[in-house]
């Protein structure tokens, strides 16, 4: 054993530690070799035959409502603008994750503790998120999903329209499921969402517990790789949101599940399991297009691996189930498209086209698009060090964890040497879900690279959801087998806990721009939504009635829609977007044209738009990029000016101008 660091060894051949002169080149490919390759001998996946410790699930239950008390600290001092609000959140963060992670990573902790520990940890996240708006759906998609919903509540149909979110009403499950629990308990439709949310949370952590734990064989590698999950920066906030994508990664995750804990099962139960995964596939496809599509992927790989794998006769039934999920995986999603006639293709066409083309054009020094000259958003330096920081010691689990997980599938015990990746590469593999998720984990830098363009930001996050369920398989075997070892003790203990507690930490703050609740920010999502633009959506509905035709800017559209039941306009007429009513200081021919013969009602102006630039970089529509200036007072003032628009509504910063008049007098 030669050493590496203080109490630090490392796996090496006789003949490399015994004094003898080498080559330092060949000293140096000794030493990579024994990092980054795939020798299992170095550490213990298994459990110690324990129960697990109540008396450290007590203290940490403490320790969690603690922290979530200074969470909330945070919160209520970010809304009254107090300095002292990031330190409160943050410390409640850190306070929240690090003993948690401790304990679960620690090398003695019993199954049933660190899987309790993993629901603890998880919910006490979800609940950091929805204390920001404990009364209300703040998140801009979330609003989108609950127009739905209340359309289903207050109509009794599916399929209604939503200009703002053409095609959300095609994938009704998460509705469907909401508007149920407000049937069957009267609960609020706000309630009955959150209710139903923190099920799914737990959901699907013991999902993803019992995938890994099937694939891997331990429930500690499983645990860890639960945390490393937690690490993803859609997992606080954008999944665990009132959106379709927080059901569908459950319903993925879970079909999983099922596949691979029937794959030792013949005959009539393999049938029944075959049967659930249909089910599952099937409400899958009328949840959420991408998570359909990861299934798919997902599920056609496997049949592909199956099929390249050299395997005795008696695993053939297998590869035919595997086949027929991957079957069932690809119709079911197509087949619904092709019955409601889902436009997917104009949906996510433009999306990936563009992110595709921007980052190519990166890599080959094309010239920049404009739109990559608008800048990210402002994000504190604290918060992009630990993402970064994060970033660093996942990759550092992928470099020395993704030869020992191809090893693991080897069809021999532990091996030293390549012998086990010399085995794969001969189609040699007892399981073809692990080599598959150790290859999926190579999407996380694909992931990355899109994040690191604005037309491709949208690509790499939505990717990160799913690839991180390979990321923190791999990262897991690399603690486990290498930086733990088999007899951990001193920093190896601590130290893969404390990678671990950055890794979650970097997923709450590469999460979004500030997860705690501030002062109004222009065109920021969840920050602008506020109680001043809420009340006059309802004041709309209140005194003018719902149905009326409006058009404004992005974020009043929202609450005019969802607040305010209106029926907001994304344009004025075809080939005229709101942009150029409002921008221009003067209103052009073609503009009060434009307007007067369309079917408008009204237009709801907001001066507060004139106080910063936008945030995300637009007021109207994304590809509408501002150049940092905000909007002049007397552009969106100037309809005082026009004959036939009268000024109705005004409480000194937002204002409805009535246009009727105007259609009229045409």
């Amino acid at each position: 054993m030669a050493p590496c660091a203080e109490g630090m060894t490392l796996m090496m051949p006789a003949h490399f530690t015994a004094g003898t002169r080498i080559n330092p080149l060949q000293a140096g490919i000794r030493f990579v070799s024994a990092v980054i390759g795939p020798d299992l001998r170095g550490g213990s996946a298994g459990d110690p035959p324990q129960g697990a410790n109540s008396g450290w699930i007590a203290v940490l239950c403490l320790t969690v409502a603690t922290a979530v008390l200074l969470v909330v600290a945070g919160h209520a001092a970010g809304r009254r603008g107090y300095d002292v609000a990031p330190p409160l959140f943050w410390s409640g963060v850190v306070l929240l994750i690090a003993p948690t992670c401790l304990r679960i990573a620690w090398p003695t902790t019993a199954r049933g503790e660190r899987l309790f520990l993993l629901f603890l940890l998880a919910e006490a996240l979800f609940y950091c998120k929805i204390v920001y708006s404990p009364t209300s759906f703040s998140g801009y998609d979330e609003v989108l999903h609950w127009i739905s919903a209340e359309d289903l509540v207050t109509a009794r149909r599916l399929f209604l329209s939503n200009p703002l979110f053409p095609i959300g009403p095609t994938y009704p499950a998460l509705e469907i499921l909401t508007t149920a629990i407000v049937d069957l308990t009267g609960l609020p439709l706000f309630v009955s969402g959150t209710l139903l949310l923190v099920i799914l949370k737990g959901t699907f952590i013991g999902a993803l517990f019992l995938f890994l734990e099937s694939i891997a064989g331990s429930p500690r590698i499983s645990a860890i790789a639960c945390l490393a999950y937690m690490g993803c920066s859609t997992f606080f906030l954008f999944d665990s949101m009132f959106s379709y994508e927080s059901l569908g990664i459950v319903l993925c995750v879970l079909t999983f599940a099922v596949e691979a804990a029937s794959k030792d099962l013949v005959g009539r139960p393999r049938l029944k399991s075959l049967g659930l995964i249909a089910l599952l596939l099937a409400s899958l496809a009328v949840t959420h297009h991408l998570s359909a599509a990861f299934a798919a992927i997902y599920f056609g790989a496997l049949a592909a691996l199956e099929a390249l794998r050299r395997h005795d006769p008696l695993r053939i039934k297998t590869s035919i189930a595997v086949g027929l999920a991957a079957i069932l995986a690809i119709a079911l999603p197509s087949l619904w498209v092709q019955a409601r006639g889902i436009p997917l293709t104009g949906y996510l066409g433009p999306v990936i086209e563009s992110g595709f083309d921007t980052l190519l054009g990166k890599i080959l020094g094309a010239p920049t698009p404009r739109s990559e000259h608008l800048g990210a958003p402002d994000k504190a330096l604290y918060m992009r060090l630990t993402t970064l920081l994060a970033l660093l010691l996942v990759a550092l689990g992928l470099a020395t964890g993704f030869f020992r997980s191809l090893a693991m599938a080897a069809p021999s015990g532990p091996r030293s040497g390549w012998r086990p990746i010399q085995d794969i590469l001969k189609r040699r593999w007892r399981d073809s879900r692990l080599v598959l998720l150790s290859l999926l984990a190579f999407g996380l830098p694909v992931s990355v690279a899109f994040r690191l363009t604005i037309a491709g930001w949208e690509i790499g996050n939505r990717m990160g959801t799913f690839v991180f369920i390979a990321v923190g398989l791999v990262v897991a075997v690399s603690i486990v087998h290498f930086w733990q070892g088999r007899t951990p003790r001193g920093w190896r203990r601590i130290a893969p806990a404390v990678a671990l507690a950055v890794i979650v930490l970097g997923g709450v703050t590469s999460s979004s721009i500030s997860p705690i609740h501030g002062r109004y920010r222009v065109s920021a999502d969840q920050e602008s939504i506020e109680p001043m633009g809420i009340e006059t959506a309802r004041w709309a509905k209140e005194w003018l009635g719902a149905g009326n035709r409006f058009t404004t800017d992005r974020i009043n559209r929202l609450l005019l829609a969802g607040y305010g039941r209106q029926d907001v306009r994304v344009t004025i007429v075809e080939g005229i977007d709101p942009a150029r009513i409002f921008e221009s200081e003067t209103l052009g021919p073609d503009e009060f044209w434009a307007l007067a013969g369309s079917d408008i009602d009204f237009l709801l102006i907001d001066l507060r738009l004139t106080t910063a630039p936008p945030v995300l970089g637009f007021y109207f529509q994304p590809w509408q990029g501002q150049q940092g200036t905000p909007l002049s007072g007397a552009a969106l003032l100037k309809f005082n000016d026009v004959k036939g628009v009268a000024r109705i509504y005004d409480n000194g910063w937002i204002v409805i101008y009535d246009v009727r008049e105007l259609h009229e007098n045409l």
